[in-house]
């Protein structure tokens, strides 16, 4: 049987450029943060339940392959991968499809690389990268499902909450 969550959605915006200078890396040993420009699907869908698994990230589960290829493929999509010693430890994924804005659709860490300062750089380089598209808007949401500390952490990074909904997501029986 479906189960059914109850979920707050926060929706942040930016509409004035930080200026960030590109951030320095944290002390970690072997990282690396990589665009994929035309990332295979099997391998973000690896990605987005490695990274979004503990948060209940399912949308892009429930898309196929041709709906999903058309967003990441598309030239207004860009996506990031950072790696620590050879292995997948976070993306984000900056969507700059509407004129004028970007949408940070997606961010985070693997659950073994939290606590040591990558969500942060994660975060501070997809606002950087953002703003380098031009944009006069960049924004994200957030719901009560995410990491514990992610509607904080945006806010401390200069993002303004913009709107809020109550949403019930349902889950497929094997999530």
């Amino acid at each position: 049987m479906p189960k059914t969550v109850e979920t707050t959605v926060t929706f942040l915006e930016m509409l004035d450029n930080p200026h960030l200078e590109l951030p320095r890396p944290p002390h970690v040993g072997g990282l690396a943060l990589m665009r994929s420009d035309h990332i295979p699907i099997p391998y973000y869908r690896f990605l987005f339940d490695l990274i979004g698994r503990d948060y209940k990230w399912i949308s892009r589960k429930l898309m196929t392959d041709e709906a999903l290829a058309t967003i990441l493929h598309d030239e207004k999509t860009e996506l990031f991968v950072l790696y620590r010693d050879g292995a997948p430890a976070g993306f984000y994924e900056l969507n700059a499809r509407t004129p004028g804005e970007v949408e940070i659709s997606f961010i985070g860490v693997t659950s073994d690389n939290l606590g040591l300062g990558l969500g942060q750089y994660l975060l501070r380089s997809a606002i950087h990268r953002a703003w380098e598209l031009g944009p006069t808007r960049v924004h994200l949401q957030t719901c009560t499902l995410d990491h514990p500390r992610a509607l904080r952490t945006y806010q401390k990074a200069g993002f303004s909450p913009c709107g809020q909904k109550q949403e019930i997501l349902t889950f497929p029986d094997d999530y």
